[in-house]
């Protein structure tokens, strides 16, 4: 007989159902955009809920993660001590986390200034040299689609600068792209406008292949526009059980 938890077998049949759907719907999604199969990504963004819930999405098969706190997603690492698993930070970042959060993360995906990307580049040199990393740390730039200092994001035409700063850190690894498109531009525009940010960036950088953009609510028209992964929390963990306070 089980002796699972009720709440966690009902917990888990959820997860795991939405899941499912999801995944079909990025398959979909990559299938209509005329793309190959297995080219998009699902990176589940577990912040606001609980370790017990990424543990489930790891039972079922799922390996990186994205967080948006340093001190939660902190807290989750050292609770679940997983040693298969890729923890983004997803979120704007102070300068004075960078520290703690070059002990764990795999990639950082809001990298939007020089002063940000030279503190990561001497945070995850550290962290090399004390053995708490095996590799640099990978990035992703934050590009700003609506010039908004509010919402995060490097500017356009500062794009290729921080670019080549971060390609030459050697704690950092460029990895591509990352952005999240301003509420009153049509999903279309924002994304077409994202590609040709990151045509240019390959242009310069050709190993910076990932595109980081769409979210539960726009991730087909992101895939249609080529995003490589898409950042899914509602869609998958369903409303989430605390405030951002």
């Amino acid at each position: 007989m089980s002796t699972e938890n009720p709440a966690t077998a009902a917990r888990t049949a959820e997860l795991s159902a939405r899941l499912d759907g999801l995944l079909a719907r990025i398959d979909a999604a990559v299938e209509t955009a005329g793309r190959p199969a297995g080219s998009v990504r699902l990176l589940p963004v577990t912040k606001f809920f609980p370790a017990a819930d990424v543990a489930i999405l790891h039972a079922l098969g799922r390996r990186e993660f994205g967080e948006s706190r340093e001190q939660e997603a902190s807290a989750k690492v050292e609770e679940l001590a997983f040693d298969d698993v890729e923890w983004h930070m997803i979120g704007r970042l102070q300068r004075n986390k960078a520290r703690a959060v070059a002990r764990w993360a795999h990639t950082v995906a809001s990298v939007d200034s020089e002063r940000l990307a030279n503190a990561l580049d001497r945070a995850a040199q550290d962290a090399l040299a004390a053995g708490e990393r095996i590799a640099p740390l990978r990035v992703l730039l934050q590009v700003s689609l609506d010039a908004d200092p509010g919402r995060g994001g490097v500017a356009p035409p500062d794009l290729l600068t921080l670019a080549d700063l971060v390609a030459k850190a050697p704690g950092l690894h460029l990895a591509g792209l990352m952005a999240i498109p301003p509420l009153d531009v049509a999903s279309h525009v924002s994304f077409a406008n994202l590609a040709t940010l990151h045509t240019s960036l390959l242009a310069q950088h050709a190993g910076a292949t990932e595109l980081s953009a769409g979210m539960s609510g726009d991730l087909e028209i992101a895939v249609e526009h080529g995003s490589t992964c898409v950042r899914v929390g509602t869609a998958l963990m369903g409303a989430r059980p605390i405030t951002s306070a």
